[in-house]
């Protein structure tokens, strides 16, 4: 395994769970040039690690993400800075530093965020990407960009509404920049599950290992489909549900699925 210098990457193939930390507790794990290339290489790798059925991602410290380091990434001028002269530069710098969230988005495993305190811009965004997320009262949500006269660059005008549930809210929170505490994000129903900040990890592992438990073909094409379904029409999405099916009926966790119950014991899926 590759020896990170801004990320933790934990894994359990008994499990089949990896997990992701965002280690720069001194900066509440502000993203810079690295950290961002480490992360799109730890997503990556658990991408194509079929021991991995889950993967949660969660920071260091107090903090889950503050954003981009207004100190290199955005404003700096250290090598990774988003500052240029040339606009063309500046877009193919966007452009980059947009993989590690757009590998989150692409990959088939369920992705959990277990947010241990602020998620703010880029920080805020990531939480948006995975699937499900867990807080506790630390927890708090704020797009940021507004702020400090920014566009929200890894994609948050496309992510907000979807998942927060509502183009209102998504709205308020690009225009004014005002946090969403985790009460209200509970309630929104963009947090799964709120606990007390020392459950946190305990649910976070009880919610993956149930899902690292379950059938991993069908999963993946359940969440394929989840998203794919948000641009189909209904007889599309009907179509590839039934080649989706196919795939799933035809498959040996489906036998072992059957024949757990007719066993009365718990099946043991293999993915394939």
């Amino acid at each position: 395994m590759p020896d990170y210098r801004h990320i933790l990457l934990e894994k359990d193939a008994s499990d089949h769970i990896a997990k992701l930390t965002l280690n720069r507790p001194e900066r509440l794990n502000a993203l810079n040039d690295l950290m961002i290339d480490e992360i799109g290489d730890a997503v990556e790798d658990v991408s194509s690690d079929d021991s991995i059925r889950v993967l949660i991602l969660t920071g260091a410290g107090r903090a889950f993400c503050s954003g981009g380091d207004l100190q290199t990434l955005i404003g700096g001028n250290e090598p990774g800075s988003l500052v240029s002269d040339n606009s063309d530069d500046i877009r193919r710098g966007v452009e980059h530093i947009q993989k590690f969230v757009l590998g989150i988005h692409r990959m088939e495993k369920p992705v959990i965020a277990m947010v241990n305190g602020v998620a703010a811009g880029a920080g805020f965004d990531m939480t948006c990407v995975c699937d499900r997320r867990v807080g506790c009262p630390q927890s708090r949500f704020m797009s940021a960009y507004v702020r400090i006269g920014l566009f929200p660059g890894f994609g948050g005008t496309w992510l907000y509404p979807r998942a927060l549930g509502s183009i209102s809210k998504a709205a308020e929170m690009l225009f004014t920049g005002d946090s969403l505490e985790a009460e209200e994000a509970h309630h929104l129903g963009f947090l799964s599950k709120l606990v007390p900040q020392e459950d946190l990890e305990n649910t976070t592992m009880e919610m993956a290992r149930k899902i690292a438990a379950g059938p991993p073909v069908a999963i993946r094409l359940s969440k394929l489909m989840l998203y794919k379904g948000l641009e189909f029409d209904l007889e599309t999405a009907m179509k590839m549900a039934a080649a989706a099916e196919t795939i799933t009926l035809t498959s040996r966790d489906h036998e072992e699925g059957t024949k757990a119950i007719r066993e009365s014991r718990k099946p043991a899926y293999e993915g394939r």
